[in-house]
């Protein structure tokens, strides 16, 4: 995006109908690593890929715990994620002390909706550069929500934000219709299947991704390294074979085309031969 005179602050509306410096946080959220929700009616999986900024350092962390019924995942300014996750955290905490009870996923998006919008209506503050995947069960459910910079937010079935996102749309895009009857296993494997979409062709290791589950009777936590990397392995081994099974077929399907060429070929023979038997008699 280019400067202009309404991004110098973010309550300046342009003549659009714009705030730029709303855009531009939002932009920020497509310039971080990639994240993946899946949702099914009895489970909420989130995945991120976790990149380190040089050899010698470690990954940020992506995802975050904020009680035993909800989690996060995030995309863009790690920093603004982890206060965010804190205030989350702390509404929690409240609700639990006053109410004896979970806070309801839904009412805690609303909250985290309300503070992010207070810093596109305040000239003293800058909008949160941060995108959060929002997973969590309650009475009504499992659920997954997206909340944006900008103080708004969605529900979703799967959905996907961060750098090269689209290519992991497009392939839950292909497959939602079926995830509300998907175990928990498989939602794992549609996650993984999403992160590596991301990739463009980079090795998925569970060195480089983070994956976490919360369910019925399954508190959120990350799984560990051991568990995602046999699943990968398995992904990588259904391609194997669904590689082997086209390449097996391929040449079958030659030889079918030239047997069928044969017998085209002898079935005009045939005709030929008739018809010049055919030919003094009708002379």
């Amino acid at each position: 995006m280019f400067r202009n005179q309404y991004d110098t602050d973010v309550t300046t509306w342009s003549p659009a109908g714009r705030l730029f410096q709303v855009e531009y946080a939002m932009e920020a959220v497509k310039q971080g690593a990639a994240a993946v929700g899946l949702r099914s009616t009895s489970h909420v999986v989130l995945a991120t890929v976790n990149k380190a900024a040089s050899d010698l350092s470690s990954h940020q962390r992506k995802v975050f715990k904020i009680d035993d019924h909800i989690g996060v995942a995030i995309a863009g300014l790690t920093a603004d994620g982890r206060v965010l996750s804190r205030y989350l955290r702390n509404e929690c905490i409240n609700h639990s002390f006053v109410y004896e009870s979970p806070l309801p996923v839904s009412r805690l998006v609303v909250r985290l909706a309300d503070k992010a919008q207070v810093c596109t209506q305040r000239s003293w503050k800058r909008p949160f550069g941060v995108g959060l995947l929002v997973a969590g069960l309650d009475e009504t459910g499992a659920h997954l929500y997206y909340n944006c910079p900008s103080g708004n937010y969605f529900e979703y079935q799967a959905f996907a934000i961060g750098s090269r996102s689209q290519a992991a749309k497009t392939f839950m895009e292909r497959r939602f219709e079926a995830f509300n009857g998907y175990s928990r296993d498989e939602l794992i494997k549609d996650a993984l299947f999403a992160i590596k979409e991301t990739l463009q062709g980079e090795k998925l290791t569970s060195s480089i991704c983070t994956v976490a589950v919360v369910g019925i009777g399954e508190p959120f936590h990350m799984l560990d390294l051991k568990t995602i990397q046999e699943v990968i392995d398995s992904i990588d081994i259904k391609e194997d074979d669904a590689s082997a099974a086209a390449a097996d077929q391929t040449p079958m399907q030659e030889e079918d085309k030239s047997s069928e060429a044969a017998a085209a070929d002898q079935a005009s023979m045939q005709e030929e031969d008739k018809s010049s038997e055919a030919a003094p008699m009708d002379i």
